[in-house]
């Protein structure tokens, strides 16, 4: 945790400084997640980065929860909410492994392009349906390792040994799906702004009983 965090806290400037590679698929994103939203929703956003898309979000529902590992990202999530005079976002440093939360008190989790950078994504995804009350939704975005081509891999764990790129876990789409599945949820909707990405929609069933791994 430790060394990603460093990682992350050194990047935190130069990464609220980058523009959007894709400023049409971003927005589609965002009107998707808006879709579901209700004004009395409580959200949790882990792996906010610099909290741009909270920010977005926040006029939409009751209450954001923005965590990240990255102190440094926070400090700047944190300016830029008071800066939009945003008030209904809260900022905590931490990971899902490390943040003392309440079981089924969100009514949406948000994993944005943060899955394909966990050691084990199969207990992230069942803490977040843990988390998540009877009817919630998990909206994640992610890149797809798994079906990049084998010299993008090899370049990028080449960036990993050189220290110019964190932890990256190597999944598929079918794999994430999978593991969607197995936990309970069910996909509400699917879609791959590219072949090396994808956008999730996942619903926790008001007739599933909760997991029982994953939160505390």
């Amino acid at each position: 945790m430790k060394s990603s965090q460093a990682f992350w806290d050194k990047l935190a400037s130069r990464y609220a400084k980058r523009p959007i590679k894709d400023e049409k698929s971003y927005q589609r994103k965002l009107a998707i997640t808006q879709a579901y939203f209700r004004p009395d929703w409580s959200v949790l956003e882990f792996g906010c980065g610099t909290g741009s898309t909270a920010i977005i979000h926040a006029p939409y529902v009751r209450h954001i929860l923005a965590t990240d590992i990255s102190g440094r990202m926070l400090e700047i999530a944190a300016s830029k909410a008071r800066d939009a005079g945003i008030d209904n976002i809260s900022f905590r440093q931490g990971t899902l492994d490390s943040l003392v939360l309440e079981a089924e008190s969100f009514d949406a989790v948000l994993g944005l392009n943060i899955l394909h950078l966990l050691d084990d994504v199969d207990g992230t995804i069942e803490r977040v349906y843990g988390l998540l009350r009877p009817g919630g939704v998990f909206v994640s975005s992610t890149a797809l390792l798994g079906d990049m081509k084998l010299h993008w891999r090899l370049l990028i764990r080449a960036m990993q040994v050189l220290g110019f790129a964190p932890f990256v876990n190597c999944f598929d789409k079918n794999t994430l799906l999978s593991m969607l599945t197995a936990t309970g949820f069910s996909i509400d909707q699917e879609w791959q702004p590219g072949k090396e990405s994808v956008f999730i929609v996942a619903k926790k069933e008001h007739d599933t009983a909760p997991s029982q791994g994953g939160f505390r």
